[in-house]
This record gives C-alpha cells, structure tokens and sequence, in this order.
C-alpha cells in the first residue's frame, strides 16, 4: 500500500504541476506526461516517415513552426484555413505558395484525436514536429516546452509585416526579431535553418542578375553566380529549387555559417549577415559557429526554445482545436 501510495502522489504532483505552469502561462516540457504520454512516439514516427519520403520536408515543417511564431506568437494561426470574413495568414505573401507540410500536421493530429481526444494543441505539435525534423536531419535534439493552446483567429496583415522577406536588409533582420523580444544571437543562431532546405529561384533571383551595383564581397565568387544563373535564367523559372546549403544541402549541420565566409550565401537576408555588418558582432557570431558546429547546436536549441516561447496563448486562452485547419465552432 505505501509504494501505491507514494505512486498516487508522484502522479498527483505531476498533474499539478502541468496544470499550475498552464494556468500561469508557462510551457513545460513534461506537459502531456499523463494526458497523452505516447504523444512524442506518435509524432516522432510520422516526421520521421515524411522526412525519408521527402528529405526536403524537415525543412518545411521548421519552417511552419517559425511562420507561426512569428505571427501573434506561437499559437497555430497558421494552420488555419480561410473562413468567413477570415482570411488565412496561408495567403500572405512570404507564405503563398511556398509554405509546405500541412498535410504531415493534419495526419499526426488525426492520429492523436484519436490516442489523446482534445488534449494535444496544434501550437505544440507544430513545436516538436519542428524539433523532430531538426533531430532526423543530423540536428540537436532539445526538450520541447510545452503547454500551448491554439488561436481563435488568423492574421493576414501580421504575416505580411512580421515575417523576413528573402531579400531583408540586415537593419529590417535585426528589428523583426526584436520585435519578438529575440536577440541578435538568436538572429544568427535561427539563420543556420537555412543549412537544409531549398529556395524558389523568384527568392534570390533579383541578386544574382544585379551584379553592376553589388558589392565587392558578392563579386568574390563569380563561378556560384554563373552556377545559379544556368538554374535560374533572367526571364524563367521563378519557381525553380535551388539549396540553401550547396554543399550539405540535405545534412543539417554548420556548413550555412562556412558557406557565408566564402561569399555562397543563397538569400540576401543570409549575405547581410556578413556584408551589412558594421559592428562587427554579427560576423563574429558567424565566425564562430562556422568553426564550432557544437556551439552552434547548442545555441540553435536555446533560441528555437526562445522563439518557441514567443507570446503562447495558455490557461483558458484560445482552444484546443480538433483539426488544425478549422476552429472547433465551424
């Protein structure tokens, strides 16, 4: 009776202490310990599943994760569809038509109605799907906090304001993360995403054809620039896949930072980092990972758990949707 006991209690405490962080709008790891404690085999296998199907997929789900942040904060606005006088933030310009893996988050959330009935928010699926997807790539692996409950709306003029543009001066980088309250470490750190995944040729196209008024640092590597001017032809397609990453396109790794000192960087927003920086700190940053990719796991961790904590809706804010796509009145 006493080891049941003790058992009761150590159950009772956890319970308690899930509920205690929502309900003062904390995100814990161990969140779902008891609601829903297969939830991270669910979703771990069915990334897993995509990413071997299409290696291109880890990319696109970390990059729903940043999308939703970024926008009223992590709260799965995403996901949702258009619906009566709402339009979907899927519409916007830095999402139409580049925004993948929908249908990966609509499979895994049906699996898990059907484990865990209304307990598991889209929000925090979007969190460890991104985790995961990192990890299945040769990334760090990091517990995800969660906690998160789910938005009530969509913001289209957010998305079209808050989010980088692939062609942001450093000036506009640095003032949209810290529009987020993150750091210029979590600018640098965020940006090796970019080490897997690939970019339409509309992206970058502008920089590769406006070689007369680029700087000198550009002009440093003129066979990369022939390279993507053969994929990308001055007057078709726009949207045609190039790597972020070149070399290790589909390993994610440090070779992003390495690529930017040898003057490979694909987007403008990633050149900046280099070419734009007066002070000195940012190109250090750089420096930095490119030569130590432990330092850049870890710090690549802390700021996806930073930026993962960006304005959650908990407690009794918002809902938790049924499908990811559509509030639970519709």
């Amino acid at each position: 009776m006493g080891l049941i006991k003790i058992l009761l209690t150590a159950i009772t405490l956890l319970f308690l202490h899930a509920f205690e962080a929502n309900v003062h709008g904390l995100l814990v790891p161990d969140y779902y310990r008891e609601s829903c404690p297969i939830l991270e085999e669910i979703v771990r296998e069915q990334v897993e599943i995509a990413v071997l199907k299409d290696p291109r997929m880890a990319a696109s789900l970390l990059r729903l994760h940043f999308h939703d942040c970024f926008v009223m904060g992590c709260d799965g606005s995403v996901l949702l569809d258009s619906s009566g006088e709402m339009v979907s933030e899927k519409e916007a310009g830095p999402n139409i038509n580049s925004l993948r893996g929908f249908e990966i988050v609509d499979k895994i959330k049906g699996l898990l109605e059907e484990a865990c009935p209304f307990t598991v928010s889209c929000a925090d699926l979007l969190a460890i799907t991104a985790r995961d997807a990192v990890e299945l790539r040769g990334g760090p692996r990091w517990e995800v906090e969660l906690g998160r409950r789910d938005s009530l709306k969509a913001s289209l003029s957010g998305a079209n304001q808050f989010l980088p543009a692939p062609n942001s001066s450093l000036e506009i980088l640095v003032s949209k993360f810290k529009a987020q309250g993150l750091t210029i470490y979590d600018l640098v750190a965020l940006s090796g995403s970019h080490t897997i995944g690939k970019s339409r040729c509309l992206s970058f196209k502008q920089r590769i054809y406006d070689g007369e008024d680029e700087p000198d640092y550009y002009k440093r590597n003129t066979i990369f620039q022939q390279i993507l001017r053969s994929i990308c032809p001055i007057s078709k397609r726009d949207d045609a896949l190039v790597p972020l990453d070149f070399m290790t396109s589909a390993r994610f790794d440090n070779r992003y930072y390495r690529n930017l000192l040898e003057g490979k960087g694909l987007l403008e927003s990633d050149n900046v980092l280099i070419s734009q920086d007066t002070g000195g700190e940012i190109a250090r940053l750089v420096w930095e990972f490119a030569s130590d990719q432990q330092l850049f796991f870890r710090e690549f961790a802390t700021s996806m758990l930073n930026m993962g904590s960006i304005n959650p809706l908990t407690g009794e804010q918002g809902e938790i949707r049924r499908n990811c796509r559509v509030l639970n009145s519709w």
